[in-house]
């Protein structure tokens, strides 16, 4: 497992089984797992500049190389794949078209992150087990419901504001490259504190207001100002982790109760409310 900055990736090229197939613009999570559900590929001249949507549930194992992402897909799949308008909301059903197309299975059936699995590899494995087929086989079975994707480009910017005020802007997200789970939230505080950026867990931020493009939490914003300050040069270490879940009286991530639980004397009474 790796964390990754979703702007690091910007560029990285797609790599199918018979051809490149264009590179990384975008990504869309879903604000609810906060988990990334697709990687938004532009192709340039190779399909006239359309712009694709790629599950993570497409990807080869690896999946990694230096500038690469390979998924186990071919030109011609990518090429026949339903079209998509980016500037409009991605509907579920739009979700559908797109995993039965590329025989996929719904990662929105069951209550873990991917399916009743922690990981896309996990949920494609019980898959091939389940239908005796190859792993690329999706359920049939329709599912109502809303969606909540969002793209990484659209909030980058968003305001963070915390008790006692602004803090800063999102500048973008580190997600886990084996679940494809935003971990921490990049914020940047230059306009209010010199050349710091700091890291918020997705589970701190109490609420995201669409409408006024903002990030907001219960922490204290001087809380904030004090927390270990993120390298972005440096990789987050366990150590840094554990002394940032302390400073905000968490129990570390990889514990089970990190995200709900408080632990510690620093803890803000506030932070009750947190989910």
């Amino acid at each position: 497992m790796r964390l990754r900055r979703t702007k690091d990736l910007s560029g990285y090229t797609l790599g199918a089984i018979d051809t490149d197939i264009g590179s990384v613009q975008d990504f869309y999570f879903d604000d609810q797992h906060w988990a990334i559900r697709y990687i938004v590929v532009g192709t340039g001249i190779i399909f006239s500049g359309r712009k694709v949507l790629i599950s993570p549930l497409a990807l080869r194992y690896p999946a990694w190389s230096p500038l690469h992402i390979h998924v186990n897909l071919t030109r011609e799949q990518v090429q026949n794949s339903p079209g998509i308008e980016l500037h409009q909301p991605v509907s579920r059903q739009h979700e559908m078209e797109h995993h039965r197309h590329y025989g996929l299975p719904y990662y929105w059936q069951g209550g873990s992150v991917w399916g009743s699995w922690p990981d896309p590899q996990a949920l494609l494995n019980a898959q091939q087990e389940r239908l005796g087929d190859s792993p690329m086989a999706a359920e049939t079975k329709s599912v109502s419901g809303d969606t909540h994707l969002r793209s990484v480009h659209e909030v980058s910017g968003y305001h963070v504001k915390a008790t006692g005020g602004e803090i800063g802007h999102v500048e973008d997200f580190l997600f886990d490259d084996e679940t494809w789970q935003i971990r921490y939230v990049i914020v940047d505080t230059r306009n209010w504190w010199p050349a710091k950026k700091v890291l918020l867990r997705p589970q701190w931020i109490e609420e995201v207001s669409w409408n006024t493009r903002e990030f907001r939490t219960k922490m204290g914003r001087e809380m904030i100002e004090e927390s270990p300050a993120w390298d972005p040069d440096s990789p987050v270490s366990r150590e840094y982790k554990l002394h940032l879940h302390q400073h905000y009286g968490y129990a570390p991530d990889w514990t089970v109760d990190s995200a709900a639980s408080g632990v510690g004397s620093q803890q803000n009474a506030s932070l009750e409310a947190n989910k």
